[in-house]
C-alpha cells in the first residue's frame, strides 16, 4: 500500500480455498505464520466485517484501543471496543480514540510484528483462546501487516505508514499545570507565583473553559478573565520563559448573538440533519452545533475564527478537547428549541432515555459491539447525522478529533510559520501522533489509574503518539498525599507531564503538601537534568516513530518481560521503577542482565534478570542508567530556556566490558528550518 517500504522484507503472503471455511490467507516471516486466517470464515457484509487469525496460546498481544487496560492484552479474553466515547476512563472500555494496530511478541522467536486494520467504522477486536477476530461495522478489509522484527521496527514500519510523529517544541518536555475550576485569572496569577515560591518548576500555565464568557470558544469572561488581564498573565509568563495554553472545544453555542455561530452559519459548515436542518446537541454552553470538517468552508471558517482569537491573545498553544465529538443529549435534542433556552444537563435530568429505533440500521446496527451505552449515539453525534459529502456520522464518527487536529494544525502552521505547534487532542486516530500529542482523559485519584497511566502510555508509543501522558495525581476524585507524591515521581517522567484536576474537589498542586513539593522537586530535578537526553529520544520518535516511553519487552524481548507494565524506560538508557502500591517504602524491581547505575550514587547493580528490592522513602523514585549508555545532561533550573543555556554533561556509564555509547541531537528547539546535528559519543 502507499507509504509502505517494500523493499529488504521477508514476508510471505499464500493464499487457499478451504471447503468448509471458503477462502482464507496466512503471511510468514522465516517460515513462521504471522497472520493466518485459514480455516476461519471471512464475512464481508454491508454493514459487518469479520476477519479471523489463530495466533499462539497465550498470545503475548499489545496495542489496540485507546482503553484503559494492563499493557499486556489478556489474550484469553479480551475485547477492545473502538468507537470514540466520552467517558472518565472506566477500566477495559473503549474511551477517547481508536487505534486498529497491534503487536505480538511470538514467544518462540523472540520476535515481533503488528497488524493494523485501517477502517474508520465502530468495531470490536476480541482476543479469545488461540485466535485475535476483527469485527467491523462496515467499510472494507484494508489490512498491512509489519513484519518487525524488533518492536521499534514494527513502530517504525506501522508509522511509516500512517506519519510520523510531529516536531515539538522543546518547552513542551517541562512540566504543566491545570486544573478545571481556577475561578479567576488572579487565581491562576496566585497558583503561578506559589508554584515559583516552592522553587518548583513550572513551564506552562493552562486554564481550562471557566476562562471563556458563558463557556463559548473564542471568547472571554469579562469580570473573571478580562481579555486585558490574560495579556498581562501572557506577558509576565514570557518575560520568565514560560508559557500559557487554553482550552478549546468543537461544539459551538446555537446563539444569534454570537459571532462564531453567526459566520458559520452562514458559511454552510455545521453538521445536518437528515431533512438538512442544522444538527444541535448539547454541551458545556447549551445547545450547540458541530463543526463539519467534510464541508467546503469549515476549515476557512475555522483558520478565521482562530485568528481573531489569537488576535484578541496570542497563546502558546491549543488544547482541544470533547472531540469525540462529546453531546450531552441523544440525537438533535436542540432543534426546533428557542435559543436562549438553558437545557437541563442530562445527568441532573430524571427523563428516562428515548425511545430506542431498533429498525433504523444506521441507529442500530445489526451487531452491537460493546459500547457500555444504550445505543451507539449516546454521548456524542447521532449515527444518522449528514456531513456535507453526503456521508452519515455512522461511517466517520471516528475521524472527528482527527480531523479538528488538522484543521487546527494548520491554522497555527499558517499563524506562526516556521513555528512548531503545540497542540493536545483527547480524541486520536491512526496517524494522529504527526499532527498532536495526548493525554489520556478523565482518570481517577486511584493507585489502580496510577498503574494503568504505564501501559496507556505504552500503548500511545504502539500508536504513533509518543508525546503522551496522564492527569498526574488524577482527574476525578480527591487525591492524597502519598498517592500524589508518588504519582508525582512517575509524572515527572511521562513523555507530556501536566497535573490537572476537576471541579469542586480538593486542590492538589504540589506544592500543597510538603512531602509532595519535596517529592516533586526531586524528580523533576531528574527530568530537567535529562532534558537533552529526552528531547534526544523524541527526535528518534520524529525520525523512526520510536516511542520515548518504553516497556522493558521493547528493549529485552522475552516472555520474562512481556507483562511488565510496572516500570518504565526513557529512550534505551534510562530506567524508572516507581512505587504504585499505597503504604509502600520499597520497589521490587526487575533489572535485565547487565550493569545498572542507580541515577542519584551511580552505585550498580549487576542485573540478571530478576527482581531486586530497592528502597523507596515517600519523596524517592527510583531511576537507573543503562550500562553501556553515555547520557547527555544539563544543570536543571526552573524553566527549560534556563537549563538550554546551561553546559553539557555526559553521564559515562559503562557496561561490564568497559564500553559505553551515546547520542545528543541539537537544534534550536522552535523552528522547522533549523540547524541541526547528531553527536555521537563512545
Amino acid at each position: 500500500g502507499l507509504g509502505v517500504d517494500k523493499r529488504h522484507h521477508s514476508l510471505v503472503f499464500t493464499h487457499a480455498h478451504n471447503e468448509t471455511s471458503g477462502f482464507g490467507f496466512k503471511v510468514q516471516r522465516d517460515g513462521e505464520a504471522i497472520f493466518d486466517t485459514t480455516g476461519h470464515v471471512l464475512v464481508f457484509e454491508d454493514q459487518y466485517l469479520e476477519l479471523t487469525s489463530n495466533v499462539a496460546a497465550d498470545a503475548n498481544i499489545y496495542g489496540l484501543g485507546e482503553s484503559p487496560n494492563w499493557f499486556r492484552r489478556n489474550p484469553d479474553n479480551t475485547t477492545i471496543t473502538l468507537w470514540n466515547r466520552d467517558v472518565a476512563d472506566p477500566f477495559g472500555e473503549n474511551v477517547y480514540g481508536s487505534h486498529a494496530v497491534y503487536m505480538e511478541l511470538q514467544s518462540k522467536s523472540a520476535k515481533f510484528h503488528g497488524c493494523y486494520l485501517h477502517n474508520s467504522h465502530g468495531m470490536d477486536v476480541v482476543l479469545a483462546p488461540g485466535t485475535v477476530q476483527y469485527r467491523a461495522l462496515g467499510g472494507t478489509l484494508d489490512l498491512y501487516i509489519f513484519g518487525g522484527p524488533t518492536a521499534l521496527d514494527v513502530i517504525d514500519q506501522y508509522t511509516q505508514l500512517v506519519g510520523r510523529p510531529a516536531r515539538i517544541p522543546y518547552w513542551a518536555l517541562g512540566f504543566h499545570n491545570c486544573r478545571y475550576g481556577y475561578t479567576s485569572v488572579d487565581e491562576v496569577n496566585q497558583v503561578i507565583a506559589n508554584y515559583s515560591r516552592a522553587r518548583i518548576p513550572l513551564e506552562a500555565a493552562w486554564t481550562d473553559i471557566e476562562y471563556m464568557d458563558k463557556t463559548r470558544d473564542f471568547t472571554f469572561d469579562a469580570v473573571n478573565y478580562p481579555v486585558s488581564e490574560m495579556k498581562k498573565q501572557l506577558d509576565a509568563l514570557h518575560a520568565r520563559g514560560q508559557k500559557m495554553v487554553l482550552i478549546t472545544d468543537p461544539a459551538i453555542h446555537v446563539d444569534d448573538a454570537y459571532g462564531t455561530f453567526v459566520r458559520g452559519r452562514d458559511q454552510d459548515v455545521f453538521i445536518k440533519n437528515a431533512d438538512g436542518s442544522l444538527y444541535v446537541g448539547q454541551v458545556w454552553p447549551g445547545y450547540t452545533v458541530f463543526p463539519d470538517w467534510f464541508a467546503a468552508n469549515t476549515s476557512e471558517w475555522w483558520s478565521d475564527e482562530l485568528q481573531r482569537y489569537f488576535d484578541m491573545l496570542p497563546i502558546d498553544g491549543m488544547w482541544i478537547d470533547m472531540n469525540e465529538p462529546a453531546s450531552f443529549c441523544t440525537g438533535s435534542c436542540g432543534s426546533n428549541r428557542p435559543m436562549n433556552e438553558e437545557p437541563t444537563l442530562p445527568w441532573l435530568s430524571t427523563a428516562p432515555h428515548r425511545f430506542i429505533n431498533k429498525t433504523n440500521r444506521m441507529l442500530v446496527p445489526p451487531y452491537a459491539i460493546n459500547n457500555h451505552e444504550l445505543e451507539l449515539s449516546d454521548k456524542t453525534v447521532e449515527t444518522t447525522a449528514i456531513h456535507a459529502t453526503g456521508v452519515t456520522e455512522y461511517h466517520v464518527h471516528n475521524l472527528y478529533g482527527h480531523m479538528e487536529s488538522r484543521a487546527t494544525r494548520d491554522f497555527l502552521l499558517a499563524y506562526r510559520r516556521n513555528q512548531r505547534p503545540f497542540i493536545l487532542s483527547r480524541s486520536t486516530f491512526a496517524g494522529s501522533g504527526a499532527l498532536v500529542s495526548h493525554w489520556t482523559g478523565d482518570n481517577m485519584a486511584s493507585w489502580t489509574d496510577l498503574h494503568v497511566s504505564i501501559a496507556s502510555v505504552f500503548d500511545f508509543g504502539i500508536f504513533g503518539i509518543p508525546m503522551v501522558g496522564a492527569d498526574i495525581c488524577g482527574f476525578y476524585g480527591n487525591t492524597t498525599e502519598e498517592l500524589c507524591a508518588r504519582w508525582m515521581e512517575l509524572g515527572a517522567f511521562y513523555p507530556f507531564s501536566r497535573s490537572h484536576n476537576a471541579k469542586g474537589l480538593a486542590p492538589q498542586e504540589p506544592y500543597r503538601w510538603a512531602s509532595v513539593a519535596k517529592a516533586t522537586r526531586r524528580a523533576l530535578r531528574v527530568r530537567y537534568a535529562l532534558l537533552a537526553y529526552m528531547y534526544s529520544a523524541y527526535q528518534d520518535s520524529v525520525d523512526h516513530g520510536w516511542p520515548v516511553a518504553r516497556p522493558l519487552v521493547f528493549e529485552f524481548p522475552s516472555s520474562q518481560f512481556a507483562s511488565n507494565d510496572k516500570q518504565m524506560l526513557i529512550g534505551s538508557s534510562i530506567l524508572v521503577s516507581p512505587v504504585l502500591t499505597q503504604g509502600a517504602r520499597s520497589v521490587d524491581a526487575v533489572f535485565p542482565t547487565g550493569r545498572w547505575y542507580d541515577w542519584y550514587t551511580h552505585a550498580h547493580i549487576n542485573g540478571h534478570n530478576t527482581n531486586v528490592t530497592l528502597d523507596a522513602p515517600l519523596e524517592h523514585i527510583n531511576v537507573h542508567i543503562r550500562g553501556g549508555s553515555i547520557v547527555p545532561t544539563q544543570r536543571p533550573e526552573m524553566t527549560t530556556r534556563q537549563v538550554r543555556q546551561n553546559d553539557y554533561e555526559l553521564v559515562v556509564a559503562t557496561s561490564a566490558n568497559g564500553t559505553a555509547t551515546g547520542q545528543l541531537y541539537v537544534d534550536d528547539g522552535e523552528s522547522f528550518d533549523t540547524q541541526h546535528k547528531w553527536i555521537d559519543f563512545s
